[in-house]
């Protein structure tokens, strides 16, 4: 009896990989600083969050199971509530890719000016500071990259945040261990005022929910995505809390916002660091803002028109380069993105659209009970994390 053919896709390890990378981001570099905000009491949060976003992880495959025709998120939205999920979904994850691009270039000038500290522009008289020049410099850099209609060598590239993560806590490591720094702090147990930080900083770096939908569909055994990822959420809040502990214990409350800008200068660990924090968002900036551009050509009907597609792209980098330049606040950011979007993308837009599409907020049981927790725990991230974050903003502008 001959073989039946074997369903193409992603075999279980790919996936896997594909899931790590996916929640593997520019969230570790101020993991050890939400820590510092929150105190040592606050890691439980971070693995309250971890497990709440793995459970929503699982809802969202329910939701997939439940009807062959959902492959993206927003289908997701639109299955439960219409056009007008749909819509929320899109505004939600397109709106947390826009920050995120924000994010890598304020990034990007952050650690140039910590390799490049003397470093100023001056431009027909007009004196820029080192950091503004490196963020000016590196939206130049990306813009032609996301001209580009296909990504797929940078894609290819991009996939180094698995690695990224692992030579970042080598080289952490290493700088604690042969440069003379040491496991010397203390730290505090628990800072009340620092927890919505903490939260939203947490809570951005499991923000993988966006593209789970595209990597169930890609698996050639859609069955195993629960395993995939309980194996892609252990292993990251793993890398995550060691990361954590190990910069909380080498700078207690003077760490930074990223681990990078901590590290003394002049060395070569150091430099490895910081090089390979460069280089992830300069790969994924095109990839990150191309379903924006998607979006908004295919909104106005102009997807086949290169002219228009250039333009799109070419102000979305401006106004990302823009608001870098005024709020270059790299923590504070990122915990805007976190408690405004990723709580509302993984805990309440999860929640709400399962108990829509599957009707199980008919009938009052554990599973409903819990879906409403994880959502209000969303809402309260949500606002306290967002208040926390714009006060800090306005507090350093």
């Amino acid at each position: 009896m001959p073989n039946s053919p074997q369903k193409s896709g992603s075999t279980f390890f790919r996936t896997c990989f594909n899931g790590v990378n996916a929640l593997s981001g520019v969230g570790i570099l101020s993991i050890p600083y939400a820590l510092a905000q929150g105190g040592w009491l606050s890691m439980s949060l971070l693995l309250l969050l971890a497990v709440i976003c793995y459970y929503t992880g699982l809802l969202l495959q329910k939701c997939m199971d439940s009807n062959s025709l959902v492959k993206t998120y927003p289908d997701i939205g639109e299955l439960a509530f219409g056009q007008k999920g749909r819509i929320i979904v899109a505004t939600a994850m397109y709106l947390e890719l826009y920050f995120a691009a924000i994010n890598f270039l304020i990034l990007e000038g952050d650690n140039l000016e910590k390799l490049f500290p003397k470093v100023a522009f001056n431009i027909s008289g007009l004196k820029i500071g080192g950091k503004q020049g490196f963020v000016v410099i590196t939206s130049l850099i990306v813009l032609p990259t996301t001209w580009l209609r296909s990504l797929s060598m940078l894609a290819y590239m991009s996939v180094g945040g698995v690695l990224a993560s692992m030579i970042l806590m080598v080289s952490v490591l290493w700088a604690a261990v042969f440069n003379g720094i040491g496991f010397r702090q203390k730290g505090i147990f628990l800072n009340w005022e620092g927890i919505p930080t903490a939260v939203s900083l947490y809570a951005f770096c499991f923000s993988g929910h966006s593209v789970f939908p595209t990597i169930y569909n890609s698996m050639q055994n859609p069955s195993k995505f629960s395993k995939v990822l309980l194996y892609c959420f252990a292993l990251c809040t793993l890398n995550y809390a060691l990361m954590a502990v190990v910069g909380y214990l080498m700078y207690g409350q003077d760490i930074k916002s990223q681990i990078t800008l901590n590290l003394p200068n002049g060395k070569w660990s150091t430099n490895i660091a910081i090089y390979t924090t460069l280089m992830n968002p300069l790969m994924k900036y095109a990839l990150i803002v191309m379903p924006i551009s998607n979006a908004i050509e295919e909104w106005f009907q102009f997807s086949k028109s290169r002219l228009f597609s250039i333009l799109i792209r070419t102000i979305l980098v401006i106004s990302t380069t823009v608001v870098a330049l005024i709020v270059p606040f790299f923590a504070e950011v990122v915990g805007l993105t976190g408690a405004l979007l990723s709580s509302t993308a993984t805990m309440v837009l999860p929640c709400l659209c399962y108990l829509k599409i599957t009707k199980t907020y008919q009938k009052l049981g554990f599973e409903l009970i819990v879906c409403v927790v994880i959502a209000l725990i969303g809402v309260l991230i949500a606002i306290f994390g967002t208040y926390s974050s714009l006060r800090s903003i306005a507090k350093n502008l």
